[in-house]
């Protein structure tokens, strides 16, 4: 039986539009006459986001800009192409019809322009030109009545910066995000911008900005999303472009109809299980309905996607034809990526440092055979391209001979695509080094690569997360096609697992409102025993964030954000962190303590370049047959725990001692965190506006780092802890649609074993579904609601948790559930997961209220 938790946290109904529950002890009064013009900012989440987006394009006036060229690229994309389908002689300009001139003159590029009058009955008398326009004129007037609100809601977030953070539009460039953060949260005093708190945290404000994404990332983490497909002669594949995401945020988060029913608050009949399955229906029903209005869209939007694509990639195909050939992180790296609380500019700078030695590690997998294909073809097309090279310089008259200059542009290009294919003879490529330079840069990787890296099946799975720039563009331009069948048929049976997904992961969190629980970064709650969490965490398997995101999200926060106080169980974990580090950095007689001394942008990548290198005392560790290092274990954690140490306040102040930012160290000294990015970067706003962007740009670096040689250090700790289970279990794959009547289907063919096609172990960050069922007469308490003593009595807190059974309902009425692994984790074998839980009975907590607990 589910325990019953009773306790004095009560819901608040307020009067004005922004709120969030709270206490009411919270509310500061100002009187009218006082009031700043910023005084209770109704929407708090909107208006942080749009402070955010001002600063990433750089002020007001870049932005204006960007918007208007938005709004004239799209009257021109549609005009050009109305007037090149309708308004051209194409037989004049290929100079299959002659123009009878009075003059001997040549024919000009206006006497292939058909006269406006027949132009215009040619518009008027092709009704899908008419359509087309239609369309695209309405839409065209909703986004100008959006620009013009934008440039007035935009105009008053200048004027905050302004007037309240005392930036000018000029000098905004210049200061960094944790700087404009800073002063928000110390304007709060003054101006009382949200009143349900006195004071604004660093994670209010990410939150604030980050609601729906954390939302996303987490479901992407729990492998709900349908974004994973095993089509014939294609194989397994990952599907997840803007067009599919944009539906499923219209479908969640702010669509008719969606499961908020403001930006900060989940809709109430969602925080409860009593309806779960009338609501799991109805949202079916709102999907199927989505999936068919994309259908009947996708004409248009496929017309729009070819023509976009087409005016946008064709003068740099020209250009630079090996630019297909290039790669880019693709939109489910992204997202798989990302941590918990990671903003957009924070997550594209890191991976933007892992660009290279991601884009060399794809390149140790040229094909031999491709290769000498493309020497020979190359070969072929060069000797043809010489000759009419040849030609041409010696009589021009060579390039009027028709499809001569076609030719040598299309064997320019051939020759490019070869040369793409044929890899640098005096490069030596070691996989397994260089995929943990990505590691380094990307934090999280599933467990099965290392000691992989040279494996085929580990490349084809990296380059779903760092795919090909053609592939990007064919994704995208399929997308339309696609979509509406993904909607009606992939998520539409996972309706009733997303139901369980916001019930049991939604929080309230005073003056901010329903946020997704593992944006909390509370180890206790979400974290996993494998990744530094044991004994720390009260989380079951459904609870437990996958690939160490709790652990790696929350030592990326405190790391960007120094100045943050963290809850006491968070500020013991990250110290403990900081304790084991010191300590086996002391007790390793081998550690080299590296002085940061330079500002040059060397230091960190040479302190990187050592942490994985290792001290001279390494030097006999080998490759061996299999490519991965040998012996490696303690030495590493502790050659990265003296690397680590060596981030260290002191050593950050020898480098700059010179420098404004003294003044700031003495109070981050006390941090939980090693000061590498310490409140240093916020001091120098008495310094000029270029010293001040040089400061925050090296301690951002060093910030980045650390976190850098953090994620190492804790990968190698996973690394240690699982590798004494590797002869004792086997690895599973499972699906996570658990949801309705498509587990019962799909039981029979979900379970399989391991496929001897893929000698390497799989992890459960590529699931495929292995249901169980287990009957309703065993059923104990749900996965996410424990009922221990401890936790009947709960620390007071000012969160409000909506937990909820998660099991689905089979035809025959019984309890059916997934077993669940986590990403990374191990199941034994003939077992579904390592703590199997019984499930409930269909309706034996719906009529509770949502659970309540309150932390400090």
């Amino acid at each position: 039986m589910a325990a019953h938790f009773d306790t004095e946290y009560q819901r608040l109904e307020a009067s004005y539009s922004d709120s969030p529950p709270g206490e009411e002890n919270l509310l500061v009064h100002i009187p009218d006459g006082n009031k700043s013009p910023w005084h209770h900012i109704e929407n708090l989440d909107l208006f942080f986001q749009r402070v955010y987006n001002l600063h990433q394009k750089n002020g007001f006036t870049c932005m204006l800009l960007g918007e208007v060229f938005e709004l004239v690229q799209l009257l021109f994309v549609v005009g050009f192409t109305v007037f090149l389908a309708n308004c051209v002689d194409y037989d004049i300009l290929f100079a299959n019809k002659f123009v009878n001139h009075t003059d001997s003159s040549k024919v000009t590029l206006p006497d292939a322009f058909l006269p406006v009058d027949v132009c215009s009955a040619r518009i008027r008398d092709n009704v899908a030109v008419m359509f087309v326009l239609v369309i695209s004129g309405v839409f065209w007037l909703h986004r100008l009545i959006k620009f013009i609100y934008n440039v007035c809601c935009y105009w008053e977030i200048r004027s905050f910066y302004t007037n309240a953070l005392k930036m000018s539009m000029g000098e905004l460039p210049y200061f960094t995000w944790q700087e404009v953060q800073a002063r928000i949260v110390e304007i709060q005093k003054e101006h009382q911008i949200c009143i349900h708190k006195k004071e604004l945290t660093e994670l209010d404000i990410y939150h604030r900005i980050l609601r729906f994404k954390n939302y996303m990332v987490a479901m992407v983490n729990k492998s709900l999303l349908p974004v994973r497909f095993c089509p014939p002669l294609l194989g397994e594949m990952v599907f997840y472009t803007r067009g599919l995401k944009y539906n499923f945020e219209l479908i969640f988060f702010w669509g008719p109809g969606s499961l908020f029913k403001s930006e900060w608050s989940l809709k109430p009949e969602y925080k409860r299980g009593g309806n779960r399955l009338e609501l799991a229906e109805k949202l079916a029903s709102r999907i199927l309905w989505i999936g068919i209005a994309n259908l009947l869209l996708c004409p248009v939007i496929l017309v729009w996607q070819i023509l976009y694509a087409f005016f946008s990639y064709t003068e740099v195909i020209k250009r630079e034809p090996g630019s297909l050939g290039a790669r880019c992180w693709s939109l489910y790296g992204r997202c798989y990526l990302r941590h918990f609380n990671e903003l957009d500019h924070e997550l594209m700078s890191r991976l933007s440092k892992g660009y290279k030695a991601s884009s060399k590690y794809m390149n140790c997998f040229l094909s031999p055979l491709l290769t000498v294909v493309a020497k020979n073809v190359a070969f072929f097309a060069g000797s043809l391209l010489a000759v009419l090279i040849a030609l041409t310089i010696y009589d021009e008259d060579v390039l009027a001979v028709e499809h001569v200059l076609s030719s040598i542009t299309l064997l320019g290009v051939c020759i490019t695509i070869c040369r793409s294919f044929i890899p640098d003879k005096h490069l030596v490529y070691c996989p397994e080094q260089l995929l943990r330079v990505i590691l380094a840069h990307i934090h999280y990787m599933p467990d099965h690569w290392q000691g992989n890296a040279h494996r085929y099946e580990t490349r084809d799975q990296f380059s779903q997360l760092f795919q090909y720039k053609a592939v990007f563009i064919l994704e995208e331009l399929i997308s339309p096609v696609v979509t509406p069948f993904i909607l009606i048929f992939s998520l539409r049976r996972k309706s009733l697992e997303i139901i369980d997904f916001f019930r049991n992961f939604t929080v309230e969190v005073v003056g901010v409102g329903d946020t997704c629980s593992f944006a909390q970064m509370d180890v206790r709650q979400h974290g996993h025993p494998a990744w530094m969490s044991e004994g720390k965490t009260e989380a079951s398997i459904y609870q437990q964030a996958e690939d160490g995101k709790t652990e790696l999200s929350l030592m990326h926060f405190a790391i960007t954000n120094p100045q943050w106080n963290p809850p006491t169980e968070t500020t013991q974990f990250i110290s403990q962190l900081k304790e084991r580090v010191q300590r086996e950095a002391t007790g390793d007689v081998h550690a080299h303590t590296h002085t940061l001394t330079s500002l040059s942008e060397s230091e960190p990548r040479s302190l990187i370049a050592n942490f994985l290198a290792g001290p001279p005392s390494l030097a006999s560790l080998h490759l061996g047959r299999d490519g991965s290092l040998t012996n490696q274990g303690p030495v590493g954690i502790s050659d990265g725990a003296s690397g680590l140490r060596s981030l260290s306040i002191n050593s950050m102040r020898g480098s700059y001692s010179s420098t404004h930012r003294s003044a700031g160290h003495t109070s981050s000294a006390s941090r939980a965190m090693v000061g590498s990015s310490t409140d240093a970067r916020t001091a120098s706003s008495g310094s000029s506006a270029w010293e001040g962007q040089l400061t925050s740009l090296v301690l951002s670096e060093y910030a980045s780092t650390e976190m850098s040689m953090h994620a190492l250090y804790i990968h190698e700790l996973h690394k240690q802890q699982s590798r004494g289970e590797l002869s004792r279990h086997t690895w599973h794959r499972q699906d996570s649609d658990d949801s309705g009547d498509s587990v019962t289907e799909e039981g029979a063919a979900g379970g399989r074993g391991p496929d001897p096609r893929h000698p390497i172990p799989r992890s459960h960050t590529f699931p495929v579904s292995t249901p169980t069922s287990i009957p309703s007469s065993n059923s104990g308490p749900p996965p996410d609601r424990g009922a221990t003593p401890g936790q009947e009595e709960a620390p007071p807190n000012s969160q409000r948790r909506h937990w909820g059974n998660a099991d689905s309902v089979g035809s025959d009425g019984r309890g059916v559930r997934l077993a669940r692994v986590p990403m990374g984790g191990w199941a034994e074998e003939g077992q579904g997961g390592r703590h199997p839980d019984t499930v409930p009975e269909e309706g034996s907590d719906d009529d509770m209220p949502p659970n309540i607990h309150k932390v400090t």
